[in-house]
């Protein structure tokens, strides 16, 4: 009989927001002075659906850790993050493991949390999926691909066996037929906050 599933989310946010300018993690979400920041707000989303919550931060650990605290979330560091957002997500699993789960709940912090309605389709369709075989579950909207990737227990050990130069992206594309798309109409789904820009054009469409 399958071990029960343990959900837990695993939020990256370790990089060095180099492009934007400014830690994305601590950019007001939704768009807009006195609203929380992007961790906070992914944080909140993804915990309803989650035994735990994992922020994986790099340098900016120290400026992170109160925020996650105050979330109820667990703070890891990645000791290298340049290496890449792969060994982040690493460390976010074994600290999954360390926690007792064996699924994830995985999204990069840059990524703005879909709506609920969009994280409880995902969740309900998590279980049939990995019936029928599959390794991992995403939103799609309009052929944008987005996150959260929810990972089953295969797929995770499949990660962490990898090696640091792989990729999560690179994994499942090497096993197509393990991973499903499901289709909802949320505007969110594949929008990325990589630039100042970016975040402009977001926010401004958020307001027409």
């Amino acid at each position: 009989m399958p071990a029960a599933l343990r959900l837990c989310a695993v939020i990256l946010a370790a990089g060095e927001s180099a492009r934007m300018g400014t830690d994305k993690a601590l950019l007001p979400w939704p768009p807009g002075a006195g609203n929380p920041p992007l961790l906070a707000a992914a944080c909140r989303a993804l915990a309803p659906y989650a035994e735990a919550v994992i922020v994986v931060a790099g340098r900016n650990a120290e400026r992170l850790a109160p925020l996650a605290t105050a979330h109820g979330a667990q703070l890891v560091v990645n000791p290298a993050p340049e290496r890449g957002q792969f060994s982040s997500l690493q460390v976010g699993l074994r600290a999954l493991l360390a926690r007792g789960g064996n699924a994830a709940l995985i999204t990069p912090v840059d990524n703005p949390p879909p709506s609920p309605a969009t994280l409880a389709r995902l969740h309900d369709a998590f279980e049939p999926a990995l019936a029928r075989g599959l390794w991992a579950l995403a939103p799609e909207r309009d052929g944008r691909h987005g996150h959260p990737l929810l990972a089953s227990p295969e797929l995770v050990a499949a990660l962490l066996a990898a090696p640091a130069e792989s990729s999560a992206r690179a994994l499942l594309r090497a096993h197509p037929q393990r991973l499903e798309y499901l289709a909802v109409p949320d505007p969110l789904v594949g929008a990325e906050l990589n630039t100042p820009e970016e975040y402009a054009a977001l926010a401004w469409s958020r307001e027409a």
